[in-house]
């Protein structure tokens, strides 16, 4: 995403410096995904004031796109940070994890 198309709350957030932690995956006992815990940990993070999230980043990256819960993951933590921001009136940058071609990246 080019900067200009970032909204100006963010960008000046960003440009400002600011805490964009990587969102843990939250696993059941039997390692599937636990959405519970997973809007818990969202919940968490914008609550103690981040200005933004990275899904999808680190460790987890590879290993969620090889069993198909990188597209679902990503989905449910925009849906999920929006609207838990959206109750205190703030936005909070959302950051994927990208690799690949651009075509793939981008996707």
């Amino acid at each position: 995403m080019s900067a200009p198309a970032i909204p100006a709350p963010l960008h000046a957030r960003l440009r400002a410096g600011t805490v964009i932690p990587a969102l843990p995956l939250a696993l059941d006992a039997k390692r599937a995904f636990d959405a519970v815990h997973q809007r818990a940990l969202v919940r968490y993070y914008v609550d103690a004031g981040v200005g933004g999230l990275a899904v999808g980043v680190h460790s987890t990256q590879f290993a969620i796109r090889d069993c198909g819960l990188y597209e679902p993951l990503l989905a449910f933590a925009a849906e999920h940070v929006d609207a838990w921001a959206a109750r205190s009136g703030r936005q909070v940058l959302r950051i994927a994890g990208a690799c690949g071609a651009t075509a793939q990246a981008v996707a």
